[in-house]
């Protein structure tokens, strides 16, 4: 199973994943995550060493590696030729961090393009890497991701079997999460789920839904606000550190079971 966590900044799509991750590894799964934000931070998250999470050099910006595998150094410049096919199939073995026996962590970083358009071969070898995954990998894979998924193209996108969308409780943010909604479908990303998250009032978020999402067919679920998460960030500890009884934890356990089960579902149609 393929799944994409998307969202806004802020919003908390990085607890979703780690919180996530860890409920399906201790489900059994074998799960790889994957990083693609512009800013990495699912390291400290799934409770990496705030230190060593510093260390860690995304593949997107592993000049060396890009040279390695591409042929080119990034920043060559213009009218360099470079393989955009790259040997790939290593970097989970080689570049992939152990969080436990059945979760590892592989940072990618950003895999955007630069805005004037060329691709250069940090980028290349990302994004060769990420299709590999996608299409290859038989893990369970959670890629933590920039806000949309337009960064994925047509093609790579509908790769993922699940696009979630984290949004907070208020009106502004659940109007940007349907636009990120709407581009996942356009892209053919099979299956959609919004998740509500810091969630204090469950009807209140309820309301604000129906108000949002009146026009759509999107299913939806709520993880409250626990002063856990913003105990252990400030620990410097990982998800895997909040009490299993916790709210958050419940609410993720819940949202876990509601992917397997949309899995399932697909697998049977």
């Amino acid at each position: 199973m393929k799944i994409l966590v998307a969202g806004k900044g802020g919003v908390g799509k990085t607890t979703v994943s780690a919180l996530l991750a860890h409920i399906l590894a201790d489900e059994g799964y074998s799960v790889l995550c994957l990083d693609a934000d512009s800013v990495p931070n699912l390291a400290q998250s799934l409770g990496i060493p705030y230190e060593k999470a510093l260390e860690i050099v995304p593949l997107s910006r592993n000049e060396e590696l890009a040279e390695e595998r591409t042929g080119a150094r990034p920043g060559s410049g213009w009218g360099v030729i470079f393989s955009l096919t790259p040997k790939v199939d290593d970097l989970v073995d080689k570049y992939g961090i152990r969080i436990r026996p059945n979760l590892s962590l592989v940072v990618v970083g950003s895999i955007e393009q630069p805005k004037e358009g060329c691709m250069c071969p940090s980028i290349a070898l990302a994004r060769a890497f990420l299709t590999h995954v996608l299409l290859k990998e038989k893990d369970i894979v959670i890629v933590d991701s920039e806000a949309g998924a337009e960064v994925f193209g047509r093609g790579l996108a509908e790769k993922f079997d699940i696009m979630i969308c984290v949004a907070e409780p208020t009106l502004k943010s659940l109007m940007i999460a349907r636009k990120l909604l709407r581009m996942g479908r356009e892209l053919n990303i099979s299956k959609l789920l919004l998740v509500i998250n810091k969630v204090r009032n469950t009807m209140e978020a309820s309301q604000l839904y129906g108000k949002v999402f009146s026009s759509d067919t999107i299913p939806y679920c709520t993880i409250s606000f626990d002063e856990n998460v913003v105990k252990v960030d400030n620990l410097g500890l990982g998800v895997d550190s909040i009490p299993k009884e916790s709210a958050v934890y419940r609410d993720a356990m819940v949202l876990a079971k509601r992917i397997l089960s949309l899995k399932r579902k697909s697998k049977a149609g």
